[in-house]
Protein backbone atom coordinates (compact mmCIF):
# COMPACT_ATOMS: atom_id res chain seq x y z
CA UNK A 1 0.00 0.00 0.00
CA UNK A 2 1.19 3.29 -0.88
CA UNK A 3 2.56 5.45 2.53
CA UNK A 4 1.41 8.71 0.64
CA UNK A 5 -1.94 10.11 -0.66
CA UNK A 6 -2.94 13.15 -2.69
CA UNK A 7 -6.05 15.60 -1.13
CA UNK A 8 -7.00 17.92 -3.99
CA UNK A 9 -10.16 20.84 -3.26
CA UNK A 10 -13.66 20.39 -3.83
CA UNK A 11 -15.09 21.21 -6.95
CA UNK A 12 -11.11 20.24 -8.84
CA UNK A 13 -12.93 19.72 -12.06
CA UNK A 14 -14.16 22.65 -12.72
CA UNK A 15 -16.36 25.66 -11.12
CA UNK A 16 -19.14 26.92 -13.80
CA UNK A 17 -20.15 30.37 -13.56
CA UNK A 18 -23.84 29.42 -13.26
CA UNK A 19 -25.92 26.43 -12.11
CA UNK A 20 -26.89 25.64 -15.79
CA UNK A 21 -23.42 25.29 -16.43
CA UNK A 22 -22.43 23.29 -13.58
CA UNK A 23 -25.40 20.96 -14.55
CA UNK A 24 -24.52 20.76 -18.24
CA UNK A 25 -20.54 20.10 -17.43
CA UNK A 26 -21.14 17.08 -14.98
CA UNK A 27 -20.18 13.65 -16.66
CA UNK A 28 -20.37 10.31 -15.05
CA UNK A 29 -17.25 8.78 -13.29
CA UNK A 30 -16.30 6.29 -15.93
CA UNK A 31 -17.19 9.22 -18.79
CA UNK A 32 -15.46 12.26 -17.31
CA UNK A 33 -11.77 12.20 -18.79
CA UNK A 34 -10.47 14.25 -15.78
CA UNK A 35 -11.53 11.20 -13.38
CA UNK A 36 -10.65 8.82 -15.94
CA UNK A 37 -7.25 10.93 -15.78
CA UNK A 38 -6.63 10.72 -12.43
CA UNK A 39 -7.59 6.76 -12.02
CA UNK A 40 -4.96 6.02 -14.45
CA UNK A 41 -2.06 8.71 -12.39
CA UNK A 42 -3.02 6.94 -9.19
CA UNK A 43 -2.50 3.37 -10.88
CA UNK A 44 0.63 4.19 -12.14
CA UNK A 45 2.16 5.99 -9.23
CA UNK A 46 0.58 3.74 -6.65
CA UNK A 47 -0.95 7.22 -5.32
CA UNK A 48 -4.27 7.53 -4.14
CA UNK A 49 -6.00 10.50 -4.57
CA UNK A 50 -8.93 11.84 -2.56
CA UNK A 51 -10.70 14.44 -5.31
CA UNK A 52 -13.87 16.85 -5.13
CA UNK A 53 -15.89 16.20 -8.30
CA UNK A 54 -19.70 17.00 -10.04
CA UNK A 55 -21.48 14.26 -11.01
CA UNK A 56 -25.30 14.07 -12.72
CA UNK A 57 -28.21 13.85 -9.87
CA UNK A 58 -30.53 11.92 -9.34
CA UNK A 59 -32.62 14.97 -10.46
CA UNK A 60 -31.00 15.46 -14.39
CA UNK A 61 -31.78 19.70 -13.43
CA UNK A 62 -29.43 19.29 -10.58
CA UNK A 63 -25.61 17.76 -9.81
CA UNK A 64 -24.10 15.97 -6.99
CA UNK A 65 -21.16 17.60 -5.13
CA UNK A 66 -19.08 14.25 -4.12
CA UNK A 67 -15.32 13.29 -3.15
CA UNK A 68 -14.04 10.16 -4.26
CA UNK A 69 -10.92 8.47 -2.90
CA UNK A 70 -9.40 6.95 -5.67
CA UNK A 71 -7.15 3.89 -4.45
CA UNK A 72 -3.23 3.46 -5.59
CA UNK A 73 -4.88 0.37 -8.05
CA UNK A 74 -7.33 3.36 -9.48
CA UNK A 75 -10.22 2.07 -8.51
CA UNK A 76 -12.98 4.07 -6.96
CA UNK A 77 -13.22 3.06 -2.96
CA UNK A 78 -15.30 5.33 -1.71
CA UNK A 79 -17.61 8.27 -3.08
CA UNK A 80 -19.42 10.94 -0.37
CA UNK A 81 -21.35 13.02 -0.94
CA UNK A 82 -22.44 17.16 0.39
CA UNK A 83 -24.88 16.87 2.61
CA UNK A 84 -25.14 20.76 4.03
CA UNK A 85 -25.62 23.17 0.59
CA UNK A 86 -24.22 26.69 0.65
CA UNK A 87 -27.44 29.05 0.60
CA UNK A 88 -26.05 32.14 1.67
CA UNK A 89 -26.72 36.24 1.07
CA UNK A 90 -23.61 38.66 2.51
CA UNK A 91 -23.85 41.73 2.62
CA UNK A 92 -21.67 43.81 0.39
CA UNK A 93 -20.49 39.57 -0.25
CA UNK A 94 -21.66 36.87 -2.40
CA UNK A 95 -24.98 35.51 -3.23
CA UNK A 96 -25.30 31.77 -3.96
CA UNK A 97 -27.52 29.28 -3.31
CA UNK A 98 -26.04 26.19 -4.19
CA UNK A 99 -28.98 24.24 -3.79
CA UNK A 100 -30.80 25.44 -6.70
CA UNK A 101 -28.06 23.59 -8.58
CA UNK A 102 -27.06 20.55 -6.25
CA UNK A 103 -29.06 17.68 -4.80
CA UNK A 104 -28.19 17.51 -0.80
CA UNK A 105 -26.37 14.17 0.24
CA UNK A 106 -28.31 12.30 3.28
CA UNK A 107 -25.95 10.27 4.55
CA UNK A 108 -22.73 10.60 7.29
CA UNK A 109 -20.29 7.35 5.64
CA UNK A 110 -17.93 5.35 7.84
CA UNK A 111 -14.29 6.09 7.72
CA UNK A 112 -12.70 4.38 5.70
CA UNK A 113 -8.79 2.20 5.92
CA UNK A 114 -6.00 3.85 4.07
CA UNK A 115 -2.09 3.80 4.30
CA UNK A 116 -2.28 6.92 6.47
CA UNK A 117 -5.05 6.17 8.61
CA UNK A 118 -8.87 6.05 8.52
CA UNK A 119 -10.19 8.52 6.15
CA UNK A 120 -13.41 10.51 7.25
CA UNK A 121 -15.11 12.60 4.59
CA UNK A 122 -16.96 16.28 4.86
CA UNK A 123 -16.97 18.90 2.31
CA UNK A 124 -16.38 22.05 2.53
CA UNK A 125 -20.15 24.25 4.27
CA UNK A 126 -20.22 20.70 6.01
CA UNK A 127 -17.58 22.15 8.62
CA UNK A 128 -19.87 24.61 10.02
CA UNK A 129 -21.53 21.28 11.64
CA UNK A 130 -19.44 19.93 14.07
CA UNK A 131 -21.88 17.00 14.05
CA UNK A 132 -20.84 15.37 10.99
CA UNK A 133 -17.13 15.25 12.41
CA UNK A 134 -17.98 14.15 15.74
CA UNK A 135 -19.84 11.34 14.35
CA UNK A 136 -16.88 10.75 11.72
CA UNK A 137 -14.44 10.52 15.03
CA UNK A 138 -17.35 8.23 16.70
CA UNK A 139 -16.60 5.95 13.58
CA UNK A 140 -13.08 5.31 14.42
CA UNK A 141 -11.19 8.62 12.11
CA UNK A 142 -7.99 9.36 12.03
CA UNK A 143 -8.30 12.16 9.61
CA UNK A 144 -11.26 14.16 8.76
CA UNK A 145 -11.15 16.22 5.15
CA UNK A 146 -12.59 19.13 4.20
CA UNK A 147 -12.16 20.01 0.49
CA UNK A 148 -13.45 23.55 0.24
CA UNK A 149 -13.74 26.88 -1.88
CA UNK A 150 -14.52 29.30 0.63
CA UNK A 151 -15.96 32.59 -0.66
CA UNK A 152 -13.15 35.29 0.23
CA UNK A 153 -15.39 36.91 3.42
CA UNK A 154 -16.14 34.07 4.76
CA UNK A 155 -12.31 32.55 4.52
CA UNK A 156 -11.16 35.45 6.20
CA UNK A 157 -13.26 35.40 9.39
CA UNK A 158 -14.01 31.66 9.75
CA UNK A 159 -11.99 29.31 7.83
CA UNK A 160 -8.79 28.73 10.03
CA UNK A 161 -11.12 28.89 13.32
CA UNK A 162 -13.09 26.48 12.36
CA UNK A 163 -10.40 24.03 10.55
CA UNK A 164 -8.84 24.16 14.15
CA UNK A 165 -11.98 23.82 16.26
CA UNK A 166 -12.97 20.40 14.01
CA UNK A 167 -9.38 19.11 14.93
CA UNK A 168 -9.42 20.01 18.70
CA UNK A 169 -12.78 18.53 19.39
CA UNK A 170 -12.37 15.85 17.58
CA UNK A 171 -8.47 14.95 18.49
CA UNK A 172 -8.06 14.31 14.44
CA UNK A 173 -6.21 14.93 11.77
CA UNK A 174 -7.62 17.96 9.45
CA UNK A 175 -6.55 18.13 5.88
CA UNK A 176 -8.69 20.79 3.73
CA UNK A 177 -7.84 21.47 0.58
CA UNK A 178 -8.92 24.50 -0.75
CA UNK A 179 -9.41 26.53 -4.19
CA UNK A 180 -8.10 29.77 -4.60
CA UNK A 181 -7.94 32.62 -6.76
CA UNK A 182 -10.28 33.55 -9.63
CA UNK A 183 -12.57 31.54 -11.54
CA UNK A 184 -14.76 33.77 -13.36
CA UNK A 185 -16.47 36.95 -13.17
CA UNK A 186 -18.93 35.91 -10.49
CA UNK A 187 -16.38 33.46 -7.98
CA UNK A 188 -12.96 34.45 -6.24
CA UNK A 189 -11.81 31.85 -3.52
CA UNK A 190 -9.81 32.18 -0.61
CA UNK A 191 -7.29 29.77 -0.49
CA UNK A 192 -5.43 28.66 1.88
CA UNK A 193 -5.39 25.14 2.23
CA UNK A 194 -4.77 23.86 5.87
CA UNK A 195 -3.31 20.55 7.51
CA UNK A 196 -4.24 20.62 11.51
CA UNK A 197 -2.71 18.63 14.04
CA UNK A 198 -4.91 16.77 16.71
CA UNK A 199 -4.03 19.26 19.40
CA UNK A 200 -5.32 22.24 16.86
CA UNK A 201 -1.52 23.11 15.69
CA UNK A 202 -1.36 24.12 11.76
CA UNK A 203 1.33 21.98 10.61
CA UNK A 204 0.85 22.73 6.89
CA UNK A 205 -0.62 25.61 5.03
CA UNK A 206 -0.86 27.60 1.32
CA UNK A 207 -1.43 30.83 0.65
CA UNK A 208 -4.40 32.75 -0.90
CA UNK A 209 -3.09 35.45 -3.09
CA UNK A 210 -3.60 35.12 -6.72
CA UNK A 211 -0.80 34.75 -9.53
CA UNK A 212 1.26 32.58 -7.65
CA UNK A 213 2.38 29.29 -9.01
CA UNK A 214 1.05 26.30 -8.00
CA UNK A 215 1.94 24.34 -4.88
CA UNK A 216 1.38 21.33 -2.54
CA UNK A 217 1.53 21.45 1.29
CA UNK A 218 2.78 18.26 3.07
CA UNK A 219 2.76 16.87 6.35
CA UNK A 220 3.23 13.75 8.11
CA UNK A 221 0.29 12.02 10.02
CA UNK A 222 1.81 10.86 13.27
CA UNK A 223 -0.13 8.27 14.75
CA UNK A 224 1.90 8.29 18.12
CA UNK A 225 0.69 12.38 18.22
CA UNK A 226 -3.16 10.88 17.65
CA UNK A 227 -2.81 8.20 20.75
CA UNK A 228 -0.83 10.72 23.00
CA UNK A 229 -3.54 13.50 22.41
CA UNK A 230 -6.53 11.34 23.03
CA UNK A 231 -4.65 9.55 25.90
CA UNK A 232 -3.94 12.80 27.92
CA UNK A 233 -6.54 15.03 27.18
CA UNK A 234 -9.68 11.89 27.08
CA UNK A 235 -13.01 13.03 25.99
CA UNK A 236 -15.64 11.04 28.09
CA UNK A 237 -19.11 12.13 26.56
CA UNK A 238 -22.34 12.34 29.34
CA UNK A 239 -24.52 10.76 26.88
CA UNK A 240 -26.70 10.11 29.70
CA UNK A 241 -26.65 13.96 29.83
CA UNK A 242 -27.08 15.18 25.96
CA UNK A 243 -27.82 12.41 23.30
CA UNK A 244 -24.89 10.59 21.20
CA UNK A 245 -23.63 12.33 17.86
Amino acid sequence: MALIALFLPEATDYIASNGEETVKLAQPVDQSEFVLGLREEARREKLPIHVGIHEPGNDRRKVKNTVLWIDERGEIAHRYQKIHLFDVDIKDGPVLKESSSVERGNKILPPFDTAVGKVGSAICFDLRFPEISLSLRRLGADIITYPSAFTVPTGKAHWEVLLRARAIETQSYIVAAAQVGKHNDKRISYGHSMIVDPWGKIVAQLGGDQGLEPEIATAEIDHELLRKVRMEVPLTRRTDVYPEV
